[in-house]
């Protein structure tokens, strides 16, 4: 499923926030600024600063559990410590501690701390409080996006339904998050049972974002029901379904029941969490994880079983190498959640990651088992063997995936390919080339297809015309991609345009300098011009690449001995 990037200014945006979360780089200093050596006022010895520099060097390691360990410890031995103050709470926010709201009291300038103080007047109603500091939350950075709905949510918990709309109206209709306040105002309207409303602020939401990232999705479809439009919520379904997409599971029964049949915002809280989860998810995007990380567990303050942040606050830990962290958050899904099946699937490539491969075996059984119907979770376990070159498995397992599709459609042609890959390493050229036909068949513009069969075909000699002509559309495709650069050389070279060879792959060495592959052809094309010492050149640094063992006695033997004549073109062995 496609998914809509989120507006670039947003990722500028975001440095602000966590500058102004964060006391600066500098060391531990006293109140005056001064830099302490051993500690601060009252500290004993040199562990106050020991445990500081522990917690900072866990902290910037993504190591939050760590990070909120030692820098606690070290404002318990120095509790009035502002530098201490301000890294504790942001590791035990990070962290998930409840100690983050006790420290937010003595944070008045620090944003992430008013956005805790912020959530914790929602969970308890204290709707006027959560107003007032809303308002006064700080302009800079993403709080430009949510301040709107934060008021709003406040204004809705005090029962003011219609101030509320008031006040995201004129931002739904303009302005450069338009998609966010018409969603938050739909959902408010949702929440107070007038349906109307809530249709045309998420047809607002819908029509700034033509490709609806998948939560959009989900709530919008959900709305679109309650207001008479389930044909039309349905086919909003059907879309997201009709990929293979780990994520479409979320669209797909039973989710589609849970997303149908109940409102996903129960309580301001919830609309506010939802929130938090948006900006992270866009945040995310631009690759800000350890901002989407804060949003997440700002939002599971407020729902701690929500399974958006769960999932968010997983995937920004797993792209942190957190990677038992970022298991357990997913494994806290509900079964009940529409993500709870792509959860699945995402902790199973996680213990692949982990070298846990027997378990993740047995969660995509049991998930195959569960979803007797649906291709995804043999997907993901045909990709997870063929990654750990267990080639013949992973056919099986996608030839399964294949025979669950009720009908065979364009976007279907990672499959093929994927399979095609399969069966060629496991010895079967004719399924392969089938397999890669068929994903052609399917998109025929698809480079890395075009790259693999026609690379395939020269390195077997076979429909070298046809194969030039296919890694020229590749290559005009991918012109900076130097695998399927080189693969164009390698064409010419099996056809005899040695200078046409060279050409290319000098091209290819430039752009992946570090492959042994490129590097081993370009010295074949050398050899093969009578240029002997530069081919000999290029296969000894071949040999520094790791190349695969095969690769590498056929270096050394290509060093000893030249390239031997049956490895020329067959124009030139004539």
């Amino acid at each position: 499923m496609a998914q809509r990037r989120f507006p670039r200014h947003l990722a500028m945006l975001a440095a602000s926030l966590l500058a102004a979360c964060a006391a600066g780089s500098g060391g531990l200093a006293d109140r005056s600024g001064r830099l302490i050596p051993g500690g601060g006022p009252g500290a004993s010895g040199g562990s106050v600063f020991g445990q500081y520099l522990v917690g900072r060097f866990a902290a910037e390691e993504q190591d939050t559990a760590a990070a909120a360990e030692s820098l606690l410890a070290a404002l318990r031995a120095d509790p009035d410590q502002p530098e201490l103050i301000q890294r504790a709470f942001m590791a035990a926010l990070m962290d998930g501690r409840a100690e983050a709201l006790r420290l937010a009291r003595r944070l008045p300038d620090n944003l992430a701390a008013q956005l805790v103080l912020y959530g914790s007047d929602i969970v308890a109603q204290r709707w006027d409080r959560a107003e007032q500091r809303a308002r006064a939350l700080s302009r800079q950075g993403p709080v430009q996006a949510l301040q709107p709905a934060l008021i709003a949510w406040s204004l809705a918990g005090r029962g003011q339904t219609e101030a509320a709309l008031a006040h995201l109206r004129p931002l739904a209709e303009q302005g450069r998050f338009r998609a966010l306040n018409a969603l938050h105002a739909a959902l408010i309207a949702d929440a107070a049972n007038r349906p109307r409303e809530a249709e045309r602020f998420v047809r607002l939401a819908l029509a700034d974002q033509p490709e609806p990232t998948l939560r959009l999705a989900l709530l919008a479809a959900g709305i679109l029901q309650r207001a008479g439009r389930g044909g039309e919520a349905l086919r909003l379904l059907d879309r997201i379904g009709q990929s293979h997409d780990e994520l479409a599971l979320a669209a797909l029964e039973p989710a589609r029941a849970v997303v149908l049949g109940q409102r996903a915002i129960a309580t301001p809280a919830d609309g506010v969490a939802e929130a938090y989860v948006a900006l992270g998810a866009a945040l995310r995007g631009q690759g800000l994880e350890e901002m989407a990380m804060l949003l997440a567990r700002l939002a599971l303050r407020l729902r701690p079983a929500f399974g958006p942040a769960l999932f968010l606050l997983g995937d920004a830990l797993a792209e942190a190498e957190q990677l038992p962290q970022a298991l357990e958050a997913l494994s806290r899904i509900p079964p009940e959640d529409p993500l709870f099946g792509p959860a699945q699937l995402r902790r199973a490539g996680l213990l692949d990651r982990l070298d846990r491969l027997p378990e993740a075996e047995r969660l995509l059984a049991e998930a195959g088992q569960r979803l007797a119907s649906l291709p995804q979770p043999l997907v993901r376990l045909g990709d997870i063997l063929r990654r750990r070159s267990r080639f013949p498995e992973a056919a099986a397992a996608y030839d399964q995936a294949i025979a669950r599709l009720e009908s065979v459609r364009p976007h279907d042609w990672p499959l093929f390919y994927a399979r095609g890959i399969a069966r060629e390493r496991s010895g079967d050229w004719p399924g392969a080339e089938a397999d890669f036909q068929r994903a052609l068949g399917l998109s025929p513009d698809q480079p890395y297809v075009l790259n693999y069969l026609a690379y395939t075909w020269a390195d077997r000699g076979e429909r070298l015309e046809e194969a030039r002509q296919m890694l020229e559309r590749a290559v005009a495709l991918r012109p900076q991609d130097g695998n399927i650069v080189d693969s164009l050389g390698w064409v010419l070279f099996r056809m005899g345009d040695i200078a046409g060879a060279i050409q290319q792959l000098e091209r290819a060495v430039e752009l992946e300098p570090r492959s042994a592959t490129i590097n081993d052809h370009l010295g074949d094309a050398y050899w093969a011009a009578g240029r002997q010492n530069e081919a000999r050149f290029q296969w000894s640094r071949a040999l520094t690449m790791d190349p695969e063992p095969d690769e590498a006695r056929r270096l050394r033997e290509k060093l000893a001995n030249g390239l031997p004549a049956s490895a020329l073109p067959a124009a030139l062995r004539r």
